[in-house]
């Protein structure tokens, strides 16, 4: 075996044979490190964890306000919706209207153009006959005045008298 002599010792050898000391050391270094971050917060003014927190409360509160803002663009949304569909409806009940009055007008349409011709038919056919009733008839100097139908013949005075007689 070999041994070793103190002298060929490392560093790190020499300080475990003292962990009190390496300890002590230990904790010195972590108390400094500790008040050195105390003393940097406190000189700055800023934690990072409250930071963390106002800024994690700052997105929860926009995305809150969000959230309600499309809450109610989606109310608006559907209640636009809502009237549109009742104003469409209120449209497709007077088109429906129109289109039953304009068949009803239609149909009339039809009977009143047959009337019409079965009235020009009528029309023409009095004016055949009333030309043909012309042509039959002998040309014999001018034609006889026509009385006025407001001109009443004259009657006797005893067939008047007798008339009356008989509805007495």
């Amino acid at each position: 075996m070999i041994e070793l002599t103190p002298g060929s010792a490392s560093p790190v050898a020499r300080f475990g044979g003292q962990p009190i000391a390496v300890a002590a050391a230990a904790l010195f270094i972590v108390v400094l490190g500790i008040s050195s971050i105390a003393l940097w917060r406190a000189y700055t003014g800023s934690a990072p964890e409250t930071d963390r927190v106002v800024a994690t409360r700052q997105l929860q509160a926009r995305a809150a306000q969000a959230s309600e803002q499309l809450v109610e663009k989606t109310k608006g949304l559907e209640a636009t919706q809502q009237e549109s569909i009742d104003q469409l409806q209120v449209v497709q009940d007077q088109l429906q209207t129109m289109r039953r009055l304009l068949a009803a007008q239609q149909g009339d349409t039809r009977k009143l153009s047959e009337q019409v011709a079965t009235l020009t038919e009528a029309v023409e056919g009095l004016r055949h006959s009333f030309a043909s009733a012309q042509a039959s008839e002998p040309s014999s100097g001018p034609s006889p005045r026509k009385r006025s139908g407001k001109a009443k013949p004259r009657t006797s005075r005893s067939a008047t008298r007798s008339r009356a007689k008989a509805r007495g």
